[in-house]
């Protein structure tokens, strides 16, 4: 019991009360945002927002840069996603869940290519060594981009992507020691799942949100 405490705990011995306090807001509000995305509401992106903007700033302070340009672009994507899913005609919104067809896969695979090229461009800028743990980071930033575009246009392949990089990621935050982060993504994981079995059900809905 100990040591799962240590997990947990040993990461916050030499931060601050503020940043315990950022990284707690993080946490309820990136809950909340997924939360949000499974029920297709549109409060997905207020509350995604703050937990990427604050993140960004931790990621920074952590020296994760991959994490952080991933952040970064949640953000921007975030505010695409927003305007694109509060677009309404006579009062319906005008984006309905679907599946990617062929053009919007290889355009998701270039996002994937390009995520990556770009996030290894930034750990190269910051004059990082690029370690093994940093290649994962870099191939999840890739499935994660294309995954918060897939939910900005509502396909359900989605939440097939936030499965699949959240099931890395537990492990990954797991081995820097970021056991708080962990279990963030572990609960991603449940809501993804969660998410896509709903989404499947209501393809072809236009949910008032």
């Amino acid at each position: 019991m100990e040591q799962i405490s240590n997990f947990f705990l040993d990461y916050y011995e030499g931060a601050t009360t503020f940043d315990i306090v950022l990284e707690a807001t993080v946490f309820i509000f990136g809950i909340a945002s997924v939360y949000f995305s499974k029920k297709e509401n549109i409060l997905v992106y207020p509350t995604g927002l703050v937990a990427t903007i604050i993140t960004v700033y931790l990621l920074f302070k952590a020296e994760y840069y991959g994490d952080m340009m991933m952040n970064f672009y949640y953000s921007v994507m975030s505010i695409y996603g927003w305007i694109n899913w509060a677009r309404k005609k006579d009062g319906t919104p005008l984006l309905p869940i679907s599946r990617t067809n062929k053009k919007e896969k290889i355009i998701g695979f270039g996002l994937f290519v390009l995520t990556m090229l770009v996030t290894f461009g930034v750990y190269k800028a910051f004059g990082r060594e690029i370690e093994t743990a940093n290649y994962i980071d870099i191939f999840t930033s890739g499935i994660f981009f294309t995954a918060m575009w897939y939910m900005a246009i509502k396909k359900l392949e989605n939440w097939t992507l936030w499965i699949f990089a959240d099931l890395i990621t537990v492990p990954l935050y797991a081995y820097r020691g970021l056991g708080v982060l962990a279990l963030q993504y572990i609960i991603f994981t449940v809501m993804a799942v969660q998410g896509y079995l709903v989404w499947k059900r209501n393809i072809g809905s236009h949910v008032d949100s």
